[in-house]
């Protein structure tokens, strides 16, 4: 049985006609949040009957607001019912310490547009966005797209992040980003509404929504890469903390007095697993402008030297997962970022260290595993958060400039893969 997100809550007060509009509101918002879904499915997951599904999808689809479609599901046919692509756009914009990764899908969960910019290291935050608005602009022009079209646009930064104020709370990986207000920004140079968070967190939303999280109430995603977070979902929903910063694994003490981090502690987790930490350790043995994606192949190759810090990375991040482990007892252990290419050498390495640290119920062990998106996960993410934060459903197909419908000619790509 498919797993739906959803709200089942009684509905009170008010006339008939209330009660109406706030049913449909709840099954357009579920069609939303989760795309295409059975009847049944929007059933369970709004807890409204099968005939006001029915009413409410007869209704939907007359409006030109949604479609049904027969589709094949555990080997025998069900109708589903969707969003119609013209209800609505998102955007997701995933900033990393070298790229933009940029993105637009509509209410059907279907990407319309993708697109992947590299950027100099260290860049500057004001520069950046005024890069990443105008990729969004070409990738909704690409798609027979207006800005006007898009509902909301998410925007993922490796860091801490205030949602309420928009700003970032550290200079995180980016230290030119150290107290920018993300969301002004981006609202002023696209003029669409915006949000913002920790690319740990959307990494964490992807999967949840459309990948091997997909099903589990309480998992983490782990993010290996220039730095080291952690998105943590529990009882199905994503938790940030009261400050915003909830899943920063990366700063969690393996050694007391170890080498300095740059949050200006000793001995994180960062300065021992984090990608530029191995690299370091490399660079005696290995040329000078050797690269992660050289220590990726090299390992896969079977270099005793790679596959070796790789290793010692994972014993040292399971150290730090056995500690939440213990705390929150999740059900998955999502390895994502740029280090999972590492695949088996890495994450035998956390199993074997989360083993040895746990309490001993093994019933309850956690599976460790890497993500569905790989890089992907963070602009996934940030379109997932969007979806999220969508308010409304209306057709723009009134426009002069139409967006497509016909899937074959949208160049769409499947988020679920």
């Amino acid at each position: 049985m498919r797993t739906v997100r959803g709200m089942v809550g009684r509905r009170s007060g008010g006339s008939l006609t209330d009660l109406r509009r706030a049913n449909r509101h709840e099954a357009l918002t579920t069609l939303r949040l989760n795309g295409p879904l059975t009847q049944a499915e929007i059933s369970r997951a709004t807890g409204l009957s099968h005939a006001s599904v029915s009413n409410i999808v007869r209704e939907l689809t007359s409006q030109g607001l949604a479609r049904t479609s027969e589709v094949h599901r555990n080997g025998r046919k069900v109708a589903e019912v969707s969003l119609e692509p013209s209800t609505g756009l998102v955007g997701g914009i995933d900033f990393g310490n070298r790229h933009i990764r940029a993105a637009v899908a509509d209410f059907t969960h279907t990407v319309r547009g993708e697109a992947y910019v590299t950027l100099a290291y260290g860049h500057e935050a004001a520069v950046s966005v005024s890069e990443a608005a105008r990729v969004f602009r070409e990738l909704l022009a690409n798609a027979g797209a207006h800005i006007s079209d898009v509902q909301v646009l998410a925007v993922g930064v490796p860091g801490p992040t205030n949602r309420d104020s928009g700003r970032t709370l550290s200079s995180a990986i980016l230290p030119g980003w150290a107290g920018f207000n993300v969301t002004a920004a981006f609202e002023e140079a696209l003029g669409v509404r915006t949000t913002v968070d920790n690319d740990a967190n959307l990494g964490a939303l992807a999967e949840g929504l459309w990948g091997v999280g997909r099903g589990f109430s309480d998992f983490a995603y782990v993010k290996v890469s220039t730095g080291i977070g952690a998105g943590l979902v529990l009882n199905g929903q994503l938790y940030r903390g009261v400050a915003g910063s909830a899943g920063e694994i990366g700063h969690t003490t393996i050694e007391e007095d170890g080498p300095l981090c740059r949050c200006g502690n000793r001995g994180c987790l960062e300065v021992f697993a984090a990608s530029p930490a191995l690299l370091e350790l490399l660079r005696r043995s290995y040329p000078d402008d050797f690269t992660v994606t050289d220590l990726l192949r090299l390992s896969e190759e079977g270099d005793v030297g790679c596959r070796r810090v790789l290793t010692d990375a994972g014993r040292h991040i399971g150290v730090a997962l056995a500690n939440l482990c213990n705390l929150l007892s999740p059900q998955l252990i999502i390895v994502g970022g740029e280090l999972a290419g590492a695949g088996e050498v890495l994450l035998s390495a956390i199993r074997e260290s989360i083993a040895r640290r746990t309490m001993a119920l093994p019933a309850h062990a956690p599976k460790i595993t890497t993500g569905a998106f790989s890089e992907r996960a963070g602009v996934l993410g940030a379109l997932a958060l969007a979806l999220q934060e969508g308010d409304s459903v209306a057709p723009y197909g009134a426009r002069d400039q139409l967006v497509s419908t016909d899937r074959a000619s949208a160049h769409q790509i499947s988020l679920a893969g």
